[in-house]
């Protein structure tokens, strides 16, 4: 055999192992397809959940003008739809991290066999259909290279179902919904609404650019603390758009000069609008879901299955709500803290060393740390012991938030200086609630002063028995009292004493319209009222206009000794702007599922409490008090009102306005609730305790403490147009046979003994 004949066979030996190479490799590659196919390397989604993939979806808090309030969530995950996504995130996401997406069916070879030769250094080979195939089945990729190329095989056979199963555009908005931008940026929504604080929709380039940036690593590319390598990664993704002609070199260049614009809206749950509200309405929507099972019998879950709750809480006025909280209680804390400078006692009043030694013990055993140290087996000593460790800590301040070094105990003295509010709105007609902000601030000051608290009310009761006595005599808002001393014997309702109350100013003399008292608060009226009509009848109407509360049959709570939540007192007076009829505060619309399916249509609860009549004299007596008593600094009025707690003051309402304030004793609550035709509003404000308030009752007064944040929020909503709050009268009833113009002649009423004067 020659030499040439030699090499021939060779050469031909070569050819076929070559191709037996060739077509083993196949062969073997398609086995191995066919192997993950049948599940041999892990478990593979059956059609069903191809269909429908595991998500936890957060469910949504939608106010009635259509906001997004907050979110429960387990992942904050919010899926959109893909007429929902702009075309510059679109262009900008296919241009970066699949060229070749709309021709390839999953799997691009090319891309593959370019990351192979080159070993990735040209780009990875995954298309975007396998890049949702490992986030929807694998999450992250094995570090183990033989265990990773299994999941790849997984990822292969995966991609070409979901090509099968799902059009393009579903796939990348599949995509763009499962991907966790990391910062609680669970998808698209999330992401846009956090970064830059609007819907994906609203997008500009620049902005869709530096989210697909992040789709690269999220956590190496985050905004939030490497600004500078998330810009250098959006201006790649923007010459990407330019090399596939999505942009222009004039549309890139400009671009890629811009600052990030990041506009950063957490939405943890302590962050954001209405976190009171969205408290209370998770604590309703745990009792909803056991009492309403999904169809299968199973409940629903709150933080994964996607409900969406609409709300009445409308988010204009939530935020003017929340701005002028915080712009009068800024303001009266930075005074409460001059008087308190130098006070060794501060910020208690009425307290000894001892009794504040106990307060901030009682504090201390209510604390998480002292709950999670107990239930970890530490002894009291420990525990106390570790209350006085100092530490770092960041606190609240009215400035932003302050990192300092100080021990728990001291942490809890100095969060005991600040001042709490709490504010609610109703719209009397439909019950519904439109505005909920029940503090300061939920980070730090968790306790809701809307309808978990309950405080002394004061004057703010006074309405209900002048409400009974109106209601029950038909008494005139012209009908004159005398202004003396007046004393109920302790027989007459079983109490261990005569009950005389005094004058706030204890100043006595003349004859008052029921009109003046009430806008004077005049205590020695409201005592000879609540007398004539009974306490228990006091106590029945208040029950019927929405006073949920216990409340003793007494004389004293004419002047307002019981405790009462603001969610009750705002409800109730509610009622005297719906001409009588009792509407129950509702705050929820409606709840459906994640598919759009209504599974709870709320309706108001109404019934009759008082007459039309007596409702409507009532608001007139109420409108004396911000015509010419406490409250008529609304008006524009100086009056002797401290103007370093008043923000913008004075006011200079001109419309119709009922009102009442009220100042417990030491000033340890101030209240005002006003009213208008189409809106009833009701403001607190008051320390943690009661013994931490004002000296005196110029500052300490409901009229300097709460009337500025009512007034400034109502000036805020009259200057939104679109929110149509009412500024004219109130609605007369077409039979009113109760004079209310006190031009006309009335008679006195000078009888003293409690009996009911003839009229």
């Amino acid at each position: 055999m020659t030499a040439s004949t030699k090499n021939s066979n060779l050469f031909s030996k070569y050819i076929k192992w070559f191709w037996i190479a060739i077509f083993g490799g196949i062969v073997s590659l398609i086995f191995i397809f066919l192997l993950g196919s049948w599940g041999v390397f892990g478990t593979l989604p059956s059609f069903e959940e191809l269909e429908s993939p595991e998500h936890n979806l957060a469910t949504e808090v939608i106010s009635i003008d259509g906001k997004t309030l907050g979110k429960y969530f387990k992942e904050n995950r919010t899926p959109v739809k893909y007429k929902d996504l702009p075309d510059n995130l679109i262009k900008a996401l296919i241009a970066t991290e699949d060229e070749r997406f709309y021709e390839h069916s999953g799997i691009d070879f090319k891309a593959s066999l370019r990351a192979v030769i080159l070993l990735g250094k040209g780009g990875g080979g995954s298309t975007i259909t396998q890049q949702l195939a490992k986030l929807l089945f694998h999450g992250e990729g094995s570090k183990n290279l033989p265990e990773r190329i299994l999941q790849k095989v997984n990822e292969y056979v995966i991609a070409v179902k979901l090509e099968r199963q799902y059009t393009k555009q579903e796939i990348l908005t599949m995509y763009l919904n499962k991907y966790d931008f990391i910062n609680q940026a669970v998808g698209i929504r999330s992401a846009s609404r956090i970064y830059f604080g609007k819907e994906p929709i609203d997008l500009t380039t620049s902005e869709s650019a530096m989210l697909v940036g992040m789709l690269k690593n999220a956590s190496y590319y985050n905004p939030l603390r490497r600004e500078q390598l998330v810009k250098d990664r959006r201006n790649t993704v923007l010459n990407q758009m330019y090399k596939n002609d999505f942009v222009t070199k004039i549309e890139r260049d400009s671009l890629q000069k811009k600052e990030l614009g990041l506009e950063v809206n957490m939405e943890t749950h302590s962050d954001g609008s209405a976190t009171y509200f969205r408290e209370y309405l998770r604590d309703f929507m745990k009792s909803w879901i056991k009492n309403n099972p999904k169809p299968d019998g199973t409940e629903y879950n709150l933080h994964r299955d996607g409900l969406k709750i609409y709300v009445t809480i409308d988010s204009r006025m939530q935020q003017y709500a929340e701005e002028a909280m915080a712009e009068h209680m800024s303001n009266l804390q930075r005074v409460f803290f001059k008087e308190h400078k130098n006070r060794k006692l501060a910020p208690f009043y009425d307290l000894d060393n001892s009794q504040i030694d106990y307060t901030i013990e009682q504090a201390m055993k209510r604390s998480n740390r002292w709950i999670r140290m107990k239930n970890n087996g530490s002894s009291e000593k420990e525990i106390k012991a570790s209350f006085l460790e100092k530490t770092t800590m960041r606190v609240f301040s009215w400035k932003g938030e302050v990192d300092t070094i100080m021990s728990p105990k001291d942490s809890i003295l100095y969060y005991k200086h600040f001042l709490r509010s709490g504010l609610m709105s109703v719209e009397p007609q439909s019950g519904h609630i439109k505005a909920w902000v029940g503090g300061i601030n939920y980070k730090h000051f968790q306790f809701d002063a809307v309808k978990q608290q309950k405080r002394q009310v004061g004057s703010t009761f006074k309405p209900f028995v002048y409400a009974t006595a109106i209601n029950q005599l038909n008494l005139s808002p012209c009908d004159k009292f005398p202004n003396t001393p007046y004393t109920i014997p302790k027989e007459k309702y079983e109490m261990p004493e005569d009950w005389t109350p005094k004058n706030s100013d204890d100043k006595y003399g003349g004859n008052f319209t029921l009109k003046q008292a009430l806008a004077n608060s005049v205590n020695v009226i409201t005592a000879k009222l609540i007398d004539m009509v009974q306490p228990i009848n006091v106590v029945n109407l208040a029950k019927r206009v929405g006073i949920e509360s216990e409340i003793l049959a007494v004389p004293a709570i004419a002047l307002g000794s019981v405790d009462l939540s603001l969610y009750e007192m705002v409800g109730a007076y509610a009622t005297f702007a719906n001409k009588g009829l009792r509407v129950e505060p509702m705050m929820i619309l409606k709840i459906e599922d994640k598919n759009g399916t209504v599974l709870e249509q709320f309706i108001p609860n109404s019934k009759e409490a008082i007459s039309e009549e007596s409702a409507y004299v009532v608001l007139n007596l109420l409108q004396g008090v911000t015509e010419s008593g406490s409250g008529i600094r609304l008006r524009g009025a100086w009056g002797s009102y401290p103007d370093d707690v008043v923000t913008g003051y004075p006011y200079g309402f001109t419309n119709p306005i009922a009102g009442k304030t009220g100042t417990t004793q030491n000033q340890s609550d101030g209240w005002f609730i006003g009213i208008v035709p189409n809106l009833a509003t009701g403001v607190w404000v008051g320390g943690e305790d009661r013994a931490t308030h004002f000296a005196g009752i110029t500052r300490g007064q409901g009229a300097t403490m709460a009337l500025p944040i009512w007034a400034l929020y109502y000036k805020k909503m009259y200057e939104d147009a679109k929110l149509n709050v009412s500024n004219g009268e109130f609605e007369k009833p077409e039979k009113l046979t109760i004079n209310i113009d006190c031009s006309k002649t009335s008679i006195d009423a000078k009888n003293t003994t409690g009996e009911i004067p003839e009229f």
